[in-house]
């Protein structure tokens, strides 16, 4: 299926390219999320037109990232979690408990901005913790798991 993006897609490409895709990736989540079009005579030229407008909100979205990127830098985040003799945890700290932590601190972090590439940690420690605020835009903190 070929589309044309609407915005820069990690790992696609940027605004403007045209592409191909598996089908039911551009046609559940690509076109219905507003990330891309059909690339049809009549798309590519209403995107011609729009592209002022969508370069700028482009530009919004990638300041309003290093905004955020800058309130995060150097950042210690604390959870306290119940935890046996060993330091292993009763559970687990996931993404969403990551994203909450952060949030509460003043910074608005969506669950899926955390990248857990291990998965979630079940031991009690200091962890480096990479989050993902836009395409071009991440940032690491650091994530401190403490016994109750």
């Amino acid at each position: 299926m070929e589309i044309i993006l609407l915005e820069k897609i990690e790992n696609l490409g940027a605004m403007g390219d045209k592409v191909n895709v598996k089908p039911g990736y551009g046609r559940n989540y690509l076109i219905p999320k507003g990330k891309a079009a059909p690339a049809t005579a009549e798309n590519i030229a209403e995107f011609e037109t729009r592209r002022a407008e969508l370069e700028k909100a482009s530009a919004e979205t990638l300041q309003a990232a290093e905004a955020r990127r800058d309130q995060l830098e150097g950042k210690q985040i604390t959870i306290v979690a119940k935890a046996g003799e060993e330091g292993k945890l009763f559970g687990s700290i996931g993404t969403a408990d990551i994203a909450s932590s952060i949030s509460e601190s003043g910074v608005t972090i969506e669950r899926n901005e955390v990248r857990l590439p291990e998965g979630a940690f079940r031991l009690l420690g200091e962890y480096d913790v990479e989050l993902h605020l836009h395409a071009d835009v991440n940032v690491t903190v650091k994530l401190v798991i403490e016994a109750e």
